[in-house]
């Protein structure tokens, strides 16, 4: 029985499986309208990356007005957008590059690298976003930065320690490949009399 540990070659896809996990929640994050929320009922303001919305307490229709109209709100979509891109991309060239039988670990090295950039990309938006909407946009109520801000979050974490692996693998080389022969390690000469 062969046991998988950190570095070996049959769980090489736990990486790229950890990016797929991390593009599924920035693909919520993107879309979800739960950026910032009312705290408690009425629920009478809600955003996206993309827009606040509001409404009375008594009225059940929402008013949106569009954050694309700030720089700020511009500012904070397209680096979190880019981040996303960005690491779609390390994505693909995961698979492509577990893919192969010769290993490029040089090649795994750099799309560690993009990871980091995929991160100060997505940290940066993260930040612009409830730094400019709290000073820019008039709350109404107790609110909390929600769900779906959350998920942006949990995406850059992942991508994080993602990156820092992919930059480690090479240091593993040997062992990611195959090329180190066991070790054993026997408790007395008589349990093993053959090496006598």
């Amino acid at each position: 029985m062969v046991a998988c540990g950190l570095a070996c070659w049959r769980c090489r896809w736990l990486l790229p499986l950890l990016l797929g996990l991390a593009i599924i929640m920035g693909i919520i994050a993107l879309a979800g309208r739960g950026w910032l929320e009312s705290e408690s009922a009425p629920y009478v303001q809600q955003a996206s990356l993309w827009e606040s919305c509001t409404r009375g307490e008594e009225d059940l229709n929402w008013s949106c007005e569009s954050l694309m109209d700030y720089g700020w709100g511009r500012a904070a979509a397209a680096t979190y957008l880019v981040g996303f891109v960005i690491l779609v991309i390390c994505f693909a060239l995961a698979v492509i590059a577990f893919s192969v039988e010769i290993l490029r670990f040089n090649f795994v090295r750099g799309i560690g690298g993009l990871l980091f950039v995929v991160a100060a990309f997505q940290i940066i938006g993260l930040v612009i976003y409830p730094v400019k909407f709290t000073e820019e946009i008039p709350l109404t109520g107790d609110n909390m930065f929600s769900w779906a801000y959350g998920f942006g979050w949990a995406s850059t974490v992942v991508v994080i320690g993602c990156a820092f692996f992919f930059c480690c693998l090479p240091n593993w080389e040997d062992e990611v490949l195959g090329n180190i022969k066991p070790t054993y390690y026997y408790s007395s000469p008589e349990r093993a009399p053959y090496l006598n």
